[in-house]
């Protein structure tokens, strides 16, 4: 059975099939100001089991390589991807139908982690991305 997502409106919509091949918190300042939240939670999925299932997002390129979906209507975040991350979908968990059934497996990019915001688990964090 696939996975499914969708935006706050419900506009864009998508599944996946099989599991993630990594989760985790992106604590980068890209991911945070692109989510106006302190650090956010992805999954990556490969693309060729990925697809668009309502309106087609809208994309932004955020960075030389790197483009970042979102609804037109009520302007969810979506989905990131990156030349550097060939054949993956980067998808922020919240937006999953339900977001419980995977959870983050570490931090990234933890050295760029807002002073005044702590997680408090016991994750591993790393510096940059590590992929794990």
């Amino acid at each position: 059975m696939p996975t499914t997502g969708h935006c706050l409106c419900g506009s864009v919509t998508y599944s996946f099939e099989g599991q993630p091949g990594w989760t985790g918190y992106c604590h980068c300042e890209s991911c945070r100001r692109n989510c106006s939240a302190p650090v956010t939670a992805f999954l990556t999925v490969a693309a060729s089991g990925f697809r668009w299932t309502g309106a087609t997002p809208e994309r932004y390129a955020s960075s030389k390589g790197v483009r970042r979906s979102f609804c037109a209507a009520c302007g969810t975040p979506m989905a990131f991807e990156a030349d550097h991350y060939p054949g993956e979908v980067h998808l922020y968990m919240a937006s999953l139908s339900d977001p419980a059934a995977f959870h983050p497996a570490e931090h990234v990019h933890h050295e760029e982690r807002l002073p005044w915001f702590d997680v408090a688990d016991d994750l591993p964090r790393f510096e940059g991305f590590h992929g794990g």
